[in-house]
This record gives structure tokens, sequence and C-alpha cells, in this order.
């Protein structure tokens, strides 16, 4: 229910602790759906004929950061673009470690 409220109800917090607790809230939703994230860009990496950072799609990139650019238009690009080339290189990890468990 944190996950979905965080998405769904937005909130005017009056107070620091109620500010706290509204960006809880928010990382609680962040950290369920960048593992999500994580996952299927690991699938994704079993998928592509070249894996891995030696697989990124630059253009496909740009594109997904001129997307969400438009859903969060005071982020904008420029400060959107450094996010999720982390969260990117993040998953790429992640699916490198999986794969070395293997």
């Amino acid at each position: 229910m944190t996950v979905l409220g965080a998405l769904a109800r937005p909130e005017t917090p009056g107070s620091l602790p109620e500010c706290r607790g509204a960006i809880d809230r928010v990382d609680a939703a962040l950290a369920v759906l960048l593992e999500r994230r994580a996952a299927l860009a690991g699938i994704v990496q079993t998928l592509k004929p070249v894996g891995g950072f030696a697989g990124r799609d630059m253009e496909r990139e740009r594109r997904l950061v001129a997307a969400m650019a438009a859903r969060a238009p005071e982020l904008g690009e420029e400060l959107l673009a450094p996010i999720m080339n982390a969260v990117i290189e993040a998953g790429l990890a992640l699916s490198e470690r999986s794969a070395a468990g293997r």
C-alpha cells in the first residue's frame, strides 16, 4: 500500500516530519520500481545479440530520457539524463553480477 499510495496520492506536507514521511514513501516506491526495472533489463540482456555495457543503445537511451522529460518537464532532459544513466548502469551491473553467479 505504501508504494501505491506514494504513486497515486499527491501530498502537500505541512511539517518537516510529514515531508520526510512523504519522501520515505516515494523512496519506497522508487526502490520497488528500480528493482523491477533492473529485472526487466536483465531479461533484455539475455535477448540481445551483444549484451552488457557493450550492447548499450545510446539512441534508445536518449529517446527514453526525452519521453521521461515529457512526463516530468520540471526535471527535463538535463537532470533526468544522469539519473537514467545511473539506473541503466546499475541494471547492467546487476545483470552481469547475476550472470557470473549462474
